[in-house]
């Protein structure tokens, strides 16, 4: 039950309880007690890349937050696909298994279900270490056609924005008017290759709606452009990525917790957003979550948890360092793919220019670095370092000095002290 740091510094001095769990700070007691109990209520505003949460008393507020959910699954899988599938190709032989691979009728993309799994960790997690008796989960269903289109009825449901087109590329191009979208391009040829540009990078969460693509030349569509100019455009999309997630997973959710645990009840967003407004507090996901069940009378925390998500495990034993030069028109230092030879076609008339001319001083080699261990600290792992608590950043000299963020010295590993591995959930107030 929730108790005063008073309380819980007198209970460990006496050897009446251990420590159980650094953030948030629980103690466990190690005498027998009376099974009288608070009611605690969580509250959760569930979403694509953040969670908010509030656990509450009928006076106060014990612990609020927001989770930061890992992103960039897609990626990742994409990448080990790759290496399977290369690893796969080696072979000389290896019988047809295509022929036996069964979806489940509940089946969801791999990175879905880690999203929705993550839900579940995290609220057991509260679970474990709180007598929760209520638990309300704010669900919601989107309709993103009526959404971009208010006016849209009946059969205008399947006759979207690409009727009539072969494929995504045919309907850009021809929103497009087969031409280059940069109001700067300086190409001159009648005939242009033109190629689709992702607005917002695939890397950085970008979609392939026709709303993220954009047509440009090849002249335009470089690697040098995209470190560049490409890479500071702003444009004004709105993604319906939340939203599709929601609709997808809430039951999911709600009948998974159901399962486990039988105090569960759902709310809806428009019921939270009119308790917020009434509350007069500004959006965000904790005062979200704090409004599914919060009154005027509930007393707030002043400590608010920034909850992340970090891998536990990173499976990458090879990684690839360009080599970089020297820039002889600017004399910047430039990574050879921005300076490489332009050729992307048979055509050579139809190739970029070739850059490798304007290489100059070899500033740094390229090499192929392979992990032959795994070092003992990992990123975001708590240390003690001066008798001062820092979280680390990385490792350096193969694993004999450690860097940690917010201080410019690289210690020595061995001057280091592991207070807490940082994997999973990592709590940050």
């Amino acid at each position: 039950m929730p108790t005063t740091s008073q309380r819980a510094r007198k209970l460990l001095k006496e050897n009446k309880a251990k420590v159980i769990k650094r953030n948030p700070f629980t103690i466990q007691l190690l005498y027998a007690t009376g099974e009288s109990k608070q009611d605690i209520s969580l509250n959760i505003d569930s979403g694509y890349l953040n969670i908010g949460f509030s656990v509450m008393t009928n006076k106060e507020e014990l612990i609020a937050g927001e989770i930061k959910l890992l992103n960039g699954m897609v990626e990742r899988n994409k990448e080990k696909a790759m290496y399977r599938r290369n690893k796969r190709k080696r072979l000389r032989y290896r019988s047809a298994r295509w022929s036996n691979r069964k979806k489940k009728e509940d089946w969801l993309t791999p990175s879905i279900q880690h999203k929705l799994d993550s839900h579940i960790r995290f609220i057991d997690i509260l679970y474990s270490i709180l007598p929760i008796n209520k638990t309300t989960i704010e669900v919601a269903n989107f309709d993103i056609q009526r959404i971009k289109n208010p006016d849209i009825k009946s059969i205008g449901y399947q006759q979207g924005e690409q009727l009539g087109f072969y494929n995504l590329r045919e309907y850009i191009l021809h929103r497009d008017n087969h031409k280059c979208q940069n109001s700067n391009c300086k190409n001159k040829d009648k005939n242009p290759i033109l190629e689709i540009h992702h607005i917002i990078f695939k890397s950085n969460g970008g979609t392939n709606t026709p709303s993220n693509l954009i047509t440009l030349c090849n002249k335009c569509h470089t690697p040098e452009n995209h470190k560049g100019f490409l890479k500071n455009w702003e444009p004004k999309i709105k993604s319906f990525k939340d939203a599709t997630f929601m609709s997808i997973i809430r039951w999911k959710l709600v009948n998974q917790l159901k399962e486990k645990y039988n105090n569960v009840n759902i709310t809806y967003g428009y019921l939270t957003k009119n308790k917020r407004i009434n509350l007069k507090l500004e959006k965000s996901h904790i005062n979200d979550a704090f409004s599914i069940s919060g009154t005027k009378g509930h007393k707030r925390t002043n400590k608010y948890y920034k909850v992340l998500q970090v891998r536990r495990n990173n499976r990458s034993l090879e990684t690839f360092k360009d080599a970089k030069y020297t820039d002889i028109r600017d004399g910047e230092i430039k990574n050879a793919n921005e300076l490489n030879c332009g050729r992307t076609k048979r055509n050579k008339n139809k190739n970029n220019e070739n850059l490798k001319k304007y290489r100059g001083e070899k500033v740094r080699n390229g090499k192929r670095s392979i992990r032959k261990e795994r070092y003992s600290l990992q990123p975001m792992d708590l240390v003690k370092y001066e008798n001062r608590l820092y979280y680390v950043k990385g490792v350096q000299t193969k694993g004999k000095q450690i860097a940690l963020k917010d201080l410019k010295k690289v210690p020595s590993i061995n001057k280091i002290k592991l207070i807490k591995y940082g994997k999973g959930f990592n709590w940050i107030i």
